[in-house]
This record gives C-alpha cells, sequence and structure tokens, in this order.
C-alpha cells in the first residue's frame, strides 16, 4: 500500500507525489481537505508516522497563531482540531506499509520506499 495526503494547491504536496510517479509509482491519492479524516484514520497514520498531533501542524498558519498557539491541548483534542481545520495539517504526508513520513523534500519520501 503506498498513499499520499495530498493537496493540489500545494506546491509542495504536487511536488511529493510528481516524485512518486516519476519513479513509476501510482500511490493512492487521498486529498483530505475534500475527503476529511476521521479520528481513527488520523491517529493511525500518526502512529505510522510514530508523531504526536502537535508534530505535524503547520503553525506558520495564521488559524495556527490566532486560535491555537500557546494553549494546552491533550492529544484527542488536537486530533479533533486537525480534523476541524485539516488545513492545518503539514503535506504531504506519504504511507507505505506501516510507515509514515513528511515528503518535504521530496526525496524524504525515499526513507520508506
Amino acid at each position: 500500500m503506498l498513499k499520499i495526503y495530498h493537496n493540489p494547491r500545494c506546491s509542495k504536496s504536487r511536488a511529493g507525489l510528481k516524485y512518486l510517479q516519476d519513479k513509476g509509482l501510482e500511490p493512492e491519492i487521498r486529498l483530505y481537505l475534500k475527503d476529511e479524516f476521521t479520528e481513527a484514520e488520523l491517529a493511525d497514520v500518526l502512529m505510522r508516522m510514530a508523531k504526536q498531533p502537535w508534530e505535524i501542524i503547520r503553525t506558520h498558519e495564521k488559524l495556527y497563531k490566532t486560535d491555537f498557539k500557546g494553549k494546552n491541548f491533550n492529544t484527542d483534542e488536537w486530533i479533533k482540531i486537525l480534523i476541524e481545520y485539516p488545513n492545518l495539517i503539514q503535506r504531504p504526508i506519504v504511507i507505505k506499509d506501516h510507515k509514515g513520513i513528511f515528503a518535504v523534500p521530496a526525496e524524504n519520501v525515499e526513507e520508506i520506499l
């Protein structure tokens, strides 16, 4: 299984997908901004990446700075926040079997191929 959590409007996400395709790979493309994460799915992605929810946040986003920076949320609360505001999730995320990584730069994907 090879899957990319992709935002086609993001240049880094497009670069990650192109890198995979240039290697002859056709990952399952998950448009996570349109097709929202479930709590279980996001928890699974985090487990495969060996990350906590706060480690995958785009901290430079205005929404993060105005609504969430400096506040203490537990893991379940962060997961709910990221599901409600998926644009706060760093991208692209590439999953292969039981491992996951951020494909920024795109070459990072080599770690799991």
